[in-house]
Order: C-alpha cells, then structure tokens, then sequence
C-alpha cells in the first residue's frame, strides 16, 4: 500500500495514544483454504446481496463454536451443506454455533447468505451527483489493515492464507476486475456475471473487485497478461503512467530471485481512491490522480515510483505475506525500497543516492515532530497507525543498510533466500534474519536491534583538524542525540554502535575539462572505524594533507550529520566528491557558515554542478544565507534546464521578500513554464511577498489580481497551479479577500484537487485573520467535518491542527468520535495536542515574534553593505 502522511509539531512524543493495547493474532480453529464470494451488485441503491463460502479444516475435534468477523452485515442463514446452523451477529462479529462439533482435519464448508447497504467501509461506491455529475460510476473494494470484514464475513487478519473465488453479476456497460484469472463471463438479460478464481493463497485483506466503464489497454510480460484499466479517454495517460510495468516485471523477478508469480497483472485507477495504491493480489488498485498527461510527464517521477511499489508487493506482502501487521515494516518497507532499487536502474546510481536521501529525510521528520517509535511494535489502537514513514520509508533505509553491510551480491543471495524458503507462506521479522544467517552466514541481529526494534538513529557531528608537523589528520565524532553527563561512560542506550567508513579525499592530479571526470579521478583514501561512544577522536596518518573529508563514504548510514570542517575543505567536497549525497551535506555546512565567499561558491555550484539534485539543493541552501547578494546567485537557476532544479530555485526565491522576487516571479506567471510545478511554485511565493512587506511594492491588490487570473485561467492536470494559487493566497494572512476567495473554492462542486487546497490553507489564512473572520473559519470548517469522504476529513483535521484558537479543538474532537477512518482519528487527537500547544502563544509572544523578525530584517539589510564594502576594500 502507498500512503500519505500529515504531521504534527512535537519533539519525542510517544507513537502510544491513549487507548493503544497489545495486539495479537487470534487463536486458529483450523486452516481457512478457500473463500467463494457469490454477489451480486445494485449500484443505484449502493447496496449488495450474496453468498459468502468459507471451507475451513480444522485443526481439532469438538470445536463447537466459530467467531468471524461481520460489521455491519445483514446475515440472513448460515448453512454447513444443507443444514442450518444457528448464529447470533451483533454488527461486529458473527457467532456460529455448529450444529455438529468438527473432527479434526475433516473440511467443512460454511455458507453465509448476507446483504449489505451503503457499506461504511471495505466496498465502495463512486458515482455522479448533483455536484459532480460527471464523475465516473464505480465499484471498488479496499482491505488493508481490517476493513475487508465490512463487506465480506471472514477471518479478518493477515496470518490465514487461501485460495479464493469471486463471481459478480454487475450491469452489462461494465468491466468487473478481481484477483486471478477470469474464468467465464455469463450474460444474463441486461446484466453480466464475471467469475474470477485466485488458486495461489492469499490474506482476505488482499481479495478486490473494481467495477466499472473501463477502457481496458493490454500489454504483457513473457505471455502473461499486463492490463492497464481507466476511465474512457485516459488512455494515452494510462501507457504514459504505467507503460515501463513490464519492464519493471522484469527487473523485480531477477532481483528477487522470483519469476513473477501469478498469472497476469492488471492496475486499475479509481476515482476517489482513499490510498495511492494498494497492491491487491495480481490486481493492483490506483489513485485516477497518478494518470500523468504530458506536461506533467516532464517533472513527476511519482507516478512511476507508485506503480515500482505496488508492483513491489507483489513478492513482498502478497507472495510472502506478513504474519501479524507488527512485521508490515518487511513489505512496505522493501516496496519503498524497490523505489530505489527502480530508480538506479533507470536513472542511474546519483539519482538513486538522492531518492535514498529523501527516503531518510522523510522518516526523521516524522521522529523529531510527530513521534518516535520501534519499527516492530504490536502496541496500538488500530493496525492503520503503523503505516506511518517509520515503516516505509525507515523501512527503505533499514534494508539498504543490511545491503550496506552484506555488500550486494550476499545482499542479493539473502533476498532470494527470503523469497523463495517463504513463498506463499507468513512471516516475521525473525525469517528475514534467518534467511541472511543462512544465505550468508552472517548475523545481524546488531543492526536490527539498533534500527528495528528500538526508535531512533544516530545524530552525528564531525569535526576535522591537521597537524601538519606530524602529518595527522584527527576527526572527533559526538553522537549529539545521547544526553552528556559525567558519568556517562558511553554505554547509554541511546549510543549507537556502528562501522563507519571516513575517506579523506584528494584532487585530481590533472585539471579535469568539467566536474564530472575531475570527481572521477579523485582518490580518497578510505578508514573503517568503530563508533560506539558518545565522543571519539580518531588519528590517521597521511602522506599529505586532504582537500576534503567524506564521513560515512556512500552514505550507507541512516543518520543525521553536521560537518564541522574548515571553509575549504567544504568547497573541496563540493567540488570533488562522487558521491551527491556528501555534496548535498557540505552545501549544508558551507550554508551554516554564511557570509560573501559561500554564496559565491553555491551560486557558481549552482551553474555549474552536472547533476540537478545537487543544484536543487544547493538553492535551497543559498536563500539560507542571509544576505542580499544570495538573490543574485539564485535568479540565473530561473533558467535551469531542468524543471526540478527551477522549482527549487523558485521555492528559494519565495523566501527572499522583495520587489525584485515579485517581479521575477510574475515574469514565470506571465511567460510559463514547462512545468506545471515550476508555476505553482511561483504562485504560491507571490502571496509570502506581499505578506511580509504590507506597505511596499507590490501592493496587496496587485498580487490578488495576479492570483484571481491564475484561478480564472489555469485549470490543469490536477488542478496543481491553482492549488498553488490558493496557497498564495493563503499566506496573505490578514487579507479579507484573500480568505473570501478561498472559502469560494471549498464549496461543492469545485474540483476535487483545488477543493482540498482550498479547505487545508484555510488554517494557514486563519493565523492572521480578525476574531470575526475566524468564527467563519470555524463555521465553515465545522460543516466540512460532517463529510464523510476521507480526504476532506484529512484536509480538514490539517486545516484545524495550523489553528491557535481552542475553539479547534472541539470540532476535532466530534471529528474523532465520529469517523470511521482510525488514520483520520490519529491525525485529529494528534492536532488536538498541537492546538493546544499553538493556543497557547498568545498575542504577546506574537508579537514579539514580528519584533525579532524585524530586527533580523534590519541586520540581514547592515550585513550584506558590510560584506560587500570588505569585497571591495580587498579588491583595492
């Protein structure tokens, strides 16, 4: 499954809310081997009717009694062959009592008749209505974690494997996909009956069906089907979004070690999807909203990640299932990984380092604003809570480490060893490390109970020095995340204790034509050393002294690091580091350090680099320096070839609050841009400027009317640059037409994508906004809460959780009690903590706030004169 997150503001929290107990799987009465679901759908009454069989052999005699999980259904008769069986449903379980206790080993085949009406959850319905009447008419089902006992009765957890059947009458127009292979389609007066049969097994939560008008566009891999299903005129969309999946199929069998195992693969996009994906079995469901057109082509490598990881799952969590959801960290967190895995080979190995960087990044800021937690931890209220960044993207960074210490052929010989002792099987935690000890004779318990089954990482700072009479180079490292006291003697439980590689690096001997084939040939002499207390200086003997220094060569580590180093020694690594990712960190240190001659070094980096991360990055890191002369540096990246590095530079941009930014700025708006994320960028810096200067240019009315055309004039794929738009707007926090505008877009019938923008900024606006205005807030906010549909909530609780009114808190409360979303719930008690913490800064501290921020103004402005009239001094 691919998921997105919203965080909260909070240092350390813990992941355990009030309410959280240890789960654990149920005891088995017997092995479920095959599920048979007879249905048949009404669409227009949202509602359906069938016959669910369940053949389960038991694993003991004399068990009288079976418990299944059933919310909400309508059960009408149970049956074991003919007989009836009496049953008792109290809308979350259904108890049956066998009329013949079983024997062991001796099958038997229960039958349930159910119907169900307007599912809360598990099967849903999509279709027009007044205001959206040209939203497609769809049937979809969604089972991870629990929700397949909404419209199906069954064994709802993830350790019971079997086969399974869905046959489904649906109206004669539509396409009924599901697991497995289509076996028949029957016509039967204007309706159509679709038998699908999945003969490997499988959990429940990975059973689906999607119905719909689908165009149906058919590729292959090695004489299995790959279908591709979306709506009628997204076909072009649909080869550009999913067209590399058989290549993919390809690239996934061999590095797993396993020949894709089912018998074919189809995607479907759905409209309201409530995840980005979910890697049923053999049948993969997608969100409509990754269908990229070609503008969003050019910049949007999401897409193609999306569809890597649900493919991904398909050995890890469908061929290899997880025992209980405590272990879900081994499938989401090998899909997150595969990501990676997908981009190195088809991109290259330096956009594969970066794309790791952001896998990390992601996940620590998680752990040092929303919580921290064990990646293994069967403490919760509800399994949904666990999909969180510890277990995709931590979980990505976890396995990169085990390939770190393995080196990638045993890496490769673990994985497969994985794979094949586990297909069609359940697993743990424990198997992964059995399949590496077995594989490769190597134990690495050390590096789990570091990084799995305990929070955190190491949070390293590194300082250099050289004396040169004895030719020496010293680095001293702290782990800074363990708290010094005296009697510390380095055994805290907070120290990590880990082998890091320390290059020291030299330039090449010739002058190199760029700065590629000069990183090239750049030696760097690498150490190993044990890092295992909270302080340690290391001493290497040299033959001379080193241009740079590279802690934890390839970046192997998940870790946090400030560079201590001299100021050339920073620009050496700049310039001469292979790898992008030590590049990125010195751009970091060298940023920290400020003054003329780092912004003239990152604004020749950011003309000069080959690689657009690094340019990225480095724009970013240039707006940080705070002078005058940084703006100069940035506009020449407005011409960047590449899209990704202008968004950047035009994020950076947004920080600097002037005029000359404003005009730059518009010129993007007035010209555009190849990219759609590139003008929503654009848009969205413009309301910033005018927020932070309310009496110079550009005035507040000019930048209204500049975000009023955008609005009017550029609907698009996925509405991306209005919604940057609204986020322009947005900031503009004390403007009433500003805050008229967007409650506009968060009325029905708006585009779903800039309603969503619409609704969430509303708690940037409310910031700055008089007392009356915020009561409309809240009004409006109060009746969005009573929608049902998940991401409005999403963007709901977002909006109340920016708020520093208490008067937010009551309405996420209601929200919390009243949805049926435990992802939704979380969110809402978790910015219930944040209003509280918000609402307390008041006036007082606002405004002193706005004092600081004036005086650091005033200083950035005598700064930047100051550098400038040195420059010149050592020029005359």
């Amino acid at each position: 499954m691919s998921n997105t997150y919203f965080d909260s503001e909070n240092s350390h929290k813990s992941f355990e809310m009030p309410g959280a107990r240890p789960h654990y799987n149920p005891d088995r009465p017997g092995q479920v081997e095959h599920i048979f679901l007879d249905l048949v759908l009404n669409i227009p009454k949202q509602s359906f009717r069938g016959t669910c069989s369940i053949r389960i052999n038991p694993v003991r005699s004399g068990i009288d009694k079976l418990t299944l999980d059933a919310v909400n259904l309508n059960i009408e008769s149970v049956k074991v062959g003919e007989t009836e069986q009496n049953f008792d449903s109290d809308g979350e379980v259904l108890q049956i009592q066998l009329h013949e206790p079983t024997e062991a080993y001796q099958p038997i085949t229960i039958a349930i008749d159910y119907w169900v009406e307007k599912p809360q959850r598990g099967l849903y319905f999509v279709g027009p209505d007044k205001n959206y009447p040209d939203k497609p008419t769809q049937v979809w089902t969604q089972g991870e974690d629990e929700d397949s006992r909404f419209w199906f009765p069954c064994f709802d957890y993830p350790g019971q494997l079997a086969t399974s059947e869905i046959r489904v009458q649906v109206p004669r127009q539509f396409l009924a996909i599901s697991n497995g292979e289509l076996i028949s389609i029957k016509n039967d007066g204007d309706d159509k009956i679709y038998h699908w049969s999945q003969t490997q097994v499988h959990p429940t939560y990975l059973m689906t069906l999607a119905v719909g008008d689908f165009a149906e566009i058919k590729d292959e891999w090695r004489g299995k089907p790959v279908n591709y299903y979306v709506e009628r005129s997204r076909e072009a969309d649909a080869k550009r979004s999913m067209g590399k999946t058989p290549r993919m199929i390809e690239f996934f069998s061999e590095a797993f070690g396993y020949p894709y195992p089912f018998p074919k693969y189809a995607q479907v996009c759905v409209d309201d999807f409530i995840f980005g994906g979910m890697e049923n079995t053999s049948t993969t469901l997608l969100t409509d909203r990754c269908l990229l057109d070609e503008r969003a082509a050019l910049d949007n490598r999401g897409t193609e990640s999306l569809v890597a990881h649900e493919l991904a799952h398909q050995w890890f969590g469908d061929l290899v299932v997880i025992k209980h959801w405590s272990h879900a960290w081994l499938k989401e967190g090998m899909a997150s990984y595969s990501e990676v895995l997908w981009t190195d080979k088809e991109y290259g190995k330096e956009d594969a380092a970066y794309y790791m960087l952001n896998e990390a990044r992601s996940y620590l800021a998680e752990d040092s604003s929303r919580y921290r937690r064990p990646m293994v931890t069967h403490v919760y209220r509800e399994a949904i809570e666990l999909y969180d960044r510890h277990l995709y993207e931590k979980g990505a960074c976890v396995y990169h480490m085990i390939r770190a210490e393995l080196g990638d052929e045993l890496f490769y010989k673990a994985i497969h060893t994985f794979v094949r002792d586990n297909a069609h099987k359940t697993v743990e935690t424990i198997d992964l490390l059995r399949a590496i000890e077995k594989a490769t004779g190597r134990n690495l318990m050390f590096l789990f109970d570091q990084y799995v089954y305990r929070g955190g990482h190491p949070d390293y700072k590194v300082a250099y020095s050289w004396d040169g009479d004895s030719k020496l180079a010293k680095v001293t490292v702290t782990q800074t995340q363990v708290k010094d006291s005296k009697n510390d003697s380095g055994n805290s439980k907070d120290v990590f204790d880990l082998k890091i590689p320390i290059g020291f690096g030299y330039k090449p001997e010739k002058e190199a034509e760029d700065e590629s084939s000069a990183r090239s040939t750049a030696n760097i002499k690498t150490f190993t050393v044990r890092v295992y207390e909270r302080e340690q200086s290391f001493y290497f003997p040299l033959e001379e002294k080193p241009a740079f220094i590279s802690f934890d060569v390839g970046n192997k580590y998940l870790k946090t690091v400030a560079l201590e180093y001299g100021v050339a020694e920073l620009k050496a690594q700049l310039q001469f580091d292979p790898d992008p990712v030590s590049r990125i960190y010195a751009a970091h240190a060298l940023a920290k350090k400020g003054g003329l001659e780092a912004v003239k070094t990152l604004s020749e980096v950011l003309n000069k680099e080959p690689f657009w991360a690094v340019r990225a990055e480095v724009a970013s890191q240039l707006v940080e320096i705070k002078l005058d002369q940084a703006f100069e540096g940035l506009v020449s990246g407005l011409s960047d070839k590449d899209a990704r590095v202008r968004r950047a530079v035009v994020g950076a941009l947004g920080k600097i609050k002037t005029h000359e930014t404003f005009k730059a700025l518009r010129s993007i708006l007035d010209k555009g841009d190849a990219s759609y994320y590139v003008e929503a960028a654009a848009a969205s810096a413009m309301g910033g400027i005018v927020a932070a200067n309310p009496d110079e240019k550009p005035t507040e009315e000019q930048v209204l009317k500049e975000l009023k055309f955008l609005l009017k004039e550029r609907q698009g794929w996925n509405e991306i640059v209005r919604s940057g738009a609204i986020a322009g707007l947005a900031q503009m926090k004390t403007s009433e037409d500003a805050l008229n505008l967007i409650l506009k877009y968060t009325a029905a019938g708006t585009p779903q994508a800039l309603r969503l923008a619409a609704i969430r900024s509303l708690g940037t606006i409310s910031t700055g906004q008089t007392n009356i205005n915020l009561e409309r807030i809240l009004q409006r906010l109060a009746e969005l809460s009573k929608e049902t549909f998940f991401l409005t909530q999403v963007c709901v609780v977002a909006a109340l959780g920016q708020m520093e009114t208490r008067k937010a808190i009551r309405i996420l409360r209601s929200l919390a009690d009243q949805t049926p979303d435990g992802r939704v719930r979380r969110m809402a008690d978790e910015a219930v903590q944040k209003v509280q913490k918000n609402a307390g800064s008041d006036a007082a501290v606002k405004q002193l706030r706005e004092e600081l921020d004036q005086v650091k103004k005033e200083n950035q402005d005598l700064k930047s004169r100051m550098e400038s009239l040195e420059a010149k001094a050592k020029k005359d």
